[in-house]
């Protein structure tokens, strides 16, 4: 499945948006992070989205698709700089994977750079091609793509169409490899292109360049050909030639029911290439309407596959721990081992059913032969669809899809793919030598499972000897879980309660977490951290805790539908001891202190006249509510959140209703990596996840099953 547009696919799909300049970009979503969508609105006409899927494709479509309701910094910048702005002209660098969109705005000219190739790439660029933005930073041998830097484009490659015969003789003659990469790379073909113009030519693509350059007919027949397939491209006035999508002909519809073209199709092109003569191509009035009818339902649940991604990246279902990730890689193994099985089995079926029906093969194989000898491919392939016992014929192959009898001797046996130049005998052949190398890398892949399986059989006795010693197993994640950010802990009411570790940290939970119906919470201490108690964000039981957990550990869900009116007189105490806690006042080893609540909208960054606020710090005025004599003391329990195992520090009360394992910390003198190797080791979690959760210096006050499992089985 060819997923990657061409030079050749970009060129048609150029043309096509061709015929929406003069309209106007009014709205731009990131439903991905690999996908911009923009909606543009041609005069008198229907909204069309512009689906750019970076590095792969872009079409046009008209179909619903779910868009994110908070737009990313990307699309937010794009709608800062086009947004209402008018299409003024789409043009193609080259023949290259290139495509820019001009547009008049109220700022200036704007240009909306795509880049098609390797990762892909989407630049805007203002009118004298300075990089305002792109998707992803990168850089290149000769070229820059970061903001504030001139955009330069790749060295122009060839264009195909300025391939005349003696320009691609030259081409040919200079290479140094053989004729199908020339065309393909230097030619600025693409592999399908290349070989479909290899094809039509008669030419064999594994050829050296340089030798078929001598040959003056061959070189004739690659550039008629070649011309050929670019002249049904052609743009005559305002007619634009349309798209192709190939269907497998064996999952064509029958008995009159509908093919799913979104499941089965295997390629969109913008003209039909030889290799497309064992599918049934349907045509579409344009080529991006082929594309959206392959790859358009995909791209539009791109909204619902990032917020799955981001679920799993924080830790959802996703196998994480070593032997589930065995696991995985066994069942991936098993299932390939037995379709090495099932296609030596088909495989010599095929050779056997071609042995037992010799005659017949040989008959069908004379006859055609001479049907192609005396009237061409175009006249046989017609002949062809009389006939039973063919089902299709391929004329860049020589060969045909043929039917063997059953055991009735109708028409309704296996089908087998018959060489024309090849006897009976060879065409058996073929396919036994097929089953002999699925055989060959059976054996290989038959260790590599064995191999596996030890791998996992250890992996599962440690995980096991793990559990039973309380410990929880290890969770392998590229990201952290967004809280983790900050100071945090669960209040009464399953309430998130978050605290900045530092003045940026601060200014971000007043600014980005701190919302109408939350509550803001200070220490009454300089330098204590600004908290923000969430009222409907919070945590809810896990439905589907990981079945790695050792007993006693709770598993719960972040959720941010909290279904309360308020939080509750023990929430905000308990989120004014914490406050307490996680200032100085912990490390200053007192004993009690005093912290208040206020509303979101009496927290302000703006000072009195001749004042000062400093990064990180807030002015709070009008009535706050005061909660004194505080005692500092603080529970730490192990509960997984999201599928991934944590320690959590909270007010012993709250912590020891959650936890069934846990400890009390007090203010003291040991350091605080000292105290959480001791928690590691009898955790099995990371001493640097454990050292953030320790406000400061302490000592350990009582252990809960904690460190000791067995204290807990003795309460």
């Amino acid at each position: 499945m060819r997923e990657e547009m061409s030079g050749l696919d970009l060129r048609q799909v150029v043309a096509e948006l061709s015929q929406y300049v003069g309209a106007h970009c009014k709205k731009i979503y990131q439903p991905h992070h690999e996908q911009l969508v923009l909606r543009i609105k041609p005069r008198e006409k229907s909204p069309q989205d512009l689906v750019i899927v970076r590095g792969k494709r872009v079409y046009l479509s008209g179909r619903e698709r779910p868009m994110p309701t908070q737009p990313a910094p990307f699309a937010m910048l794009l709608r800062k700089h086009l947004g209402n702005g008018r299409l003024t002209a789409v043009s193609q660098h080259g023949f290259d994977r290139i495509i820019t969109l001009d547009f008049d705005t109220k700022a200036g000219p704007r240009h909306l750079i795509i880049e098609c190739f390797r990762d892909g790439n989407v630049i805007i660029a203002d009118s004298t091609f300075t990089i305002i933005q792109p998707l992803t930073h990168a850089r290149y041998s000769g070229r820059i793509l970061k903001k504030g830097e001139p955009y330069q484009f790749p060295p122009v490659a060839i264009d195909p169409h300025d391939l005349d015969t003696d320009a691609l003789q030259r081409l040919l003659r200079e290479s140094q490899r053989n004729v199908v990469r020339t065309l393909a790379g230097r030619a600025s073909l693409g592999g399908p292109l290349a070989n479909a113009v290899l094809q039509l030519s008669g030419v064999s693509g594994d050829g050296e360049a340089e030798k078929i350059a001598e040959d003056t007919e061959a070189v004739g027949r690659i550039s008629t050909a070649l011309s050929g397939i670019l002249a049904e491209l052609a743009v005559a006035g305002d007619e634009v030639p349309g798209g192709w999508l190939m269907l497998p002909m064996e999952k064509l519809a029958l008995g009159g029911e509908e093919v799913d073209i979104a499941r089965y199709a295997v390629e969109a092109s913008p003209v039909q290439m030889p290799a497309h003569g064992e599918f049934h191509c349907l045509p579409y009035p344009r080529f991006v309407d082929a594309v959206d009818a392959w790859m358009g339902d995909y791209d539009a649940a791109a909204l619902s596959r990032r917020q799955s991604e981001a679920v799993e990246t924080i830790g959802g279902r996703a196998p994480s721990t070593q032997s589930e990730i065995l696991e995985r890689r066994f069942a991936q193994q098993k299932s390939a081992l037995q379709g090495f099985s099932d296609k030596i089995r088909k495989q010599q079926e095929y050779g056997h059913a071609i042995q037992d029906n010799w005659s017949h093969v040989e008959e069908l194989l004379t006859q055609v032969n001479d049907e192609v000898a005396s009237n061409g491919w175009e006249d046989a392939l017609s002949r062809f669809k009389e006939i039973p016992w063919i089902e299709s014929g391929n004329p860049a192959q020589a060969s045909i899809v043929a039917i063997l009898p059953d055991e009735s001797g109708a028409a309704k046996g296996v089908k087998v793919t018959l060489f024309l130049s090849m006897s009976v005998h060879q065409n058996a052949q073929q396919y036994f030598d097929n089953a002999n190398k699925h055989k060959d890398k059976s054996k290989g892949a038959e260790v590599a499972l064995n191999e596996t399986e030890n791998l996992l059989q250890r992996a599962q006795k440690t995980e096991s000897k793990r559990k039973e010693s309380g410990q929880v197993a290890r969770v392998k994640r590229t990201k952290r879980l967004w809280f983790e950010n900050h100071r945090w802990t669960i209040i009464d009411g399953m309430h998130l309660l978050i605290g900045g570790r530092d003045a940026k940290g601060n200014d971000t939970i007043v600014k980005k977490h701190l919302k109408g119906d939350d509550r803001y919470v200070h220490a009454d201490l300089h330098g204590a951290p600004s908290c923000a108690m969430k009222l409907q964000t919070g945590f809810v039981v896990d439905p589907d805790p990981p079945a790695n957990l050792p007993p006693g550990v709770p598993a719960f869900r972040l959720s941010d539908n909290i279904e309360v009116a308020d939080f509750s007189d023990i929430a905000r105490q308990q989120a004014a001891t914490i406050a307490l806690c996680w200032s100085r006042g912990w490390s200053g080893g007192g004993g009690a202190g005093t912290a208040f609540i206020a509303r979101p909208g009496q927290v302000s960054k703006q000072a009195e006249s001749g004042e000062y606020v400093a990064k990180g710090s807030f002015i709070v005025r009008g009535a706050r509510n005061w909660y004194k004599d505080l005692r500092l003391k603080l529970g730490l329990g192990l509960i997984c959140i999201n599928g991934i195992p944590l320690l959590m520090a909270g007010t012993p009360e709250q912590v020891a209703a959650l936890c069934e394992r846990w400890i009390e910390l007090i203010p003291g003198r040991s350091k605080r990596e000292r105290i959480a190797r001791i928690l590691g080791k009898a955790t099995g979690l990371a001493v640097d996840d454990i050292v953030p959760v320790i406000p400061g210096t302490s000592e350990l006050a009582a252990d809960h099953g904690l460190i000791n499992p067995h204290n807990h089985e003795e309460e």
